[in-house]
């Protein structure tokens, strides 16, 4: 029988590549360009399976396409807002996500964004590499204590905990969280967090807050202006979930007008794009989306991917699957 026809949007590391190309009729894009709208029309009526990442938006009107081939959209990475997924559901197109896999690199960065913005690394390196440090002194480049303080989460999901569990335990941190979803006492217990039902309430407990829900409409904007406000001048925010969930024209007036401490930030609205005016802000850590970006993880992420293909052209249910 002729191999399942699967096609990769991005370059994958080299070791799940090999694995693919054994496995499957695959076509990779060689040149890691984000594909054009017209490159992923053609795709979808090319391959039996898609395999997108979170730069590619498999929107409604991509999911228009005519003479279609495309069963199976398996989705490089957790987050799947960039797929529509009615449309998919529509269209009779199954999707598969990478839970999982990505928890522990995506919480060490969100820690590792935390420590930066608090204790001005970022600003710290800046002045070393130009030339501009004078040397030790009792008042240069003071920030902020993390142990003993308070740290808020914004939903509490796997990355959440595995958070939480780095901070209570590692930092001697407070925890606190907001979520919709009910959260087991002993889950809750077992990580030393409390919930707190009024997100604005939370905000204004805490020294650190940490996003990790979901993006799209039900959460755009779920950090503006007034919750910015909540926080207060002496908070830093975090944000490695999606960067739609911060209004950043809200967060830039912020950070300028120094209402709130600072800020650490992976993702962005319409990236690669970063707004301008972040760029010289000193009290902001901006990394260019390395959540997880180890090779552990990357390599574990294909991995997944790959199952749930083989799953899918076996017969069986994808053990990620999402539509």
């Amino acid at each position: 029988m002729d191999k399942p026809r699967v096609i990769v949007t991005r370059r994958w590391p080299q070791a799940v590549e090999q694995v693919l190309q054994r496995r499957f009729d695959v076509k990779l894009n060689e040149r890691d360009a984000p594909m054009s709208f017209a490159e992923l029309q053609q795709a979808l009526r090319e391959a039996d399976a898609l395999c997108p990442t979170v730069t590619d938006g498999i929107t409604a009107e991509l999911l228009d396409t005519a003479d279609m081939r495309v069963r199976l959209l398996a989705n490089f990475g957790v987050g799947f807002n960039h797929i529509d997924i009615a449309a998919a559901r529509k269209r009779g197109i199954s999707v598969t996500n990478t839970p999982d896999v990505l928890t522990d690199c995506t919480a060490d960065l969100a820690m590792t964004l935390l420590l930066m913005v608090a204790r001005r690394a970022g600003e710290g390196e800046r002045e070393l590499r130009a030339g501009r440090w004078q040397g030790w002194r009792p008042t240069h480049m003071t920030g902020a204590k993390v142990t003993g303080k308070t740290l808020g989460l914004v939903g509490f999901g796997r990355i959440a905990r595995a958070m939480a569990r780095k901070a209570h335990f590692g930092f001697g941190m407070r925890i606190l969280f907001h979520t919709r979803s009910p959260v087991h006492a002993e889950v809750r217990n077992a990580l030393g967090a409390t919930p707190v039902a009024n997100l604005d309430e939370m905000l204004a407990e805490c020294d650190f807050v940490s996003l990790h829900c979901p993006g799209g409409a039900a959460t755009r904007h779920l950090i503006n202006g007034a919750r910015l406000a909540a926080m207060g001048s002496r908070a830093f925010l975090i944000n490695t979930a999606r960067g739609d969930v911060v209004d950043h024209d809200a967060l830039i007036a912020a950070l300028r007008e120094r209402r709130i401490a600072g800020a650490g930030l992976d993702v962005y609205p319409g990236e690669p794009q970063v707004p301008p005016a972040l760029l010289g802000l000193d009290n902001v850590v901006l990394l260019p989306h390395l959540g997880s970006a180890s090779d552990e993880t990357r390599i574990a992420m294909g991995m997944r991917v790959i199952d749930n293909l083989q799953d899918f052209f076996d017969g069986r249910v994808p053990q990620d699957r999402v539509v």
